[in-house]
């Protein structure tokens, strides 16, 4: 009897599997099927980016990786220079913390002063709610200063985010681009950010002040009466001196007192532009703040017609004078004496 043999129960099935000849059905009507699209190239595949954003449309990815704190560092210099046209630079020798927290509270008692005083005059004033004073690290803010002056996100257009080609949101007609170049960001930490600043040639006046360790009091608007009252309790001088024992007792404390010592004032930013110390009191000592300074244009600009006209007037008046004199002198004299005794008989 010869001997069995044994099959596979993979090939037992596929033996026993009927209509074999089933895939031949279906090409009798390969004419009614329905045009497939063609797959897309490897090329448009692997460079193309992801249908996915891995960031959300509000928080675009930097440079420099986001999670070190310098970076964040950046972001925030960037965006307080960026939002403060008053700044104050101060240059601090050993501060220690319990000193700096009672310099900021003498200032805050000093600012919300002068906020109220403002407050009963005329509108509400917030200014002295939102001034900072605090330390800066000197590199990190002199980069930040670097790409807030010479990057204008203006200049560079957005670039589109590339089409993936197995994206459901990608028509059918769009054109893929096989060699798709990434989305061009234009925030401050972004690669064109940091080549601008790289490349850029621009001075911005500060690089002499931002030497050595720092502190940075920033306003959030021009107002020569908050920064008067700052200087007075930061750097006192015989133009603007400091409150009387009498009036703020705790500005006399032994730790305050050793803090504002290691304070040194070095210049200001005002709109842009880069004052010195002299400039400085002289933005602090404008009377009536921007108010009285406008007053003044006002004034100037309304005399200066009146003078001019005035010029213009007394010309002419002496020229017709000069000229009406030498007539008189040129007439005759019976004429003249005619003339007299008319205006005698009249």
């Amino acid at each position: 009897m010869p001997p069995r043999l044994r099959l596979h129960a993979s090939k037992r099935l596929r033996l026993s599997t009927p209509n074999a000849a089933y895939p031949s059905c279906q090409c009798r009507y390969a004419s009614l099927a329905t045009a497939t699209t063609p797959a897309a190239s490897i090329e448009s595949t692997i460079h193309a980016s992801s249908p996915i954003a891995r960031y959300p449309p509000t928080q675009p990815p930097p440079y420099k990786p986001a999670e070190f704190r310098k970076t964040q560092l950046h972001r925030l210099y960037t965006s307080l220079i960026r939002s403060s046209p008053l700044m104050l630079v101060f240059q601090h020798n050993n501060l220690k913390a319990s000193e700096f927290s009672g310099i900021r509270r003498q200032l805050n008692f000093a600012l919300q002063k002068v906020d109220a005083e403002l407050g009963a005059e005329a509108s509400p004033s917030v200014v002295g709610k939102y001034t900072e004073l605090q330390i800066v690290q000197t590199g990190i803010f002199a980069s930040a200063v670097k790409v807030a002056e010479s990057f204008n996100p203006e200049l560079f257009p957005d670039t589109p985010r590339t089409h993936h080609p197995q994206d459901p949101a990608t028509n059918t007609s769009t054109t893929l681009n096989t060699k798709p170049t990434s989305p061009q960001f234009t925030h401050s930490l972004s690669k064109s950010a940091w080549k601008t600043a790289r490349s850029a040639k621009v001075q911005t006046g500060l690089e002499p002040l931002l030497s050595g360790p720092l502190v940075v009091l920033t306003f959030p608007l021009v107002s020569p009466q908050h920064l008067k009252a700052a200087m007075t309790i930061l750097s006192p001088s015989e133009a603007f001196p400091a409150p009387k024992r009498k009036a703020n007792p705790g500005l006399y404390e032994p730790g305050i007192q050793s803090g504002l010592q290691k304070l040194m004032l070095l210049g200001a930013r005002v709109e842009g532009k880069v004052f010195d110390l002299d400039g400085t009191k002289w933005v602090g000592g404008i009377s009536g703040g921007l108010d009285g300074l406008r007053a003044q244009l006002v004034y100037m600009l309304q005399s200066l017609p009146a003078t001019l006209t005035n010029t213009l007037e007394g010309a002419a008046k002496s020229l017709y004078v000069t000229v009406e004199s030498r007539r008189l002198d040129m007439e005759p004299k019976d004429e003249k004496a005619e003339s007299a005794e008319a205006e005698k008989k009249e």
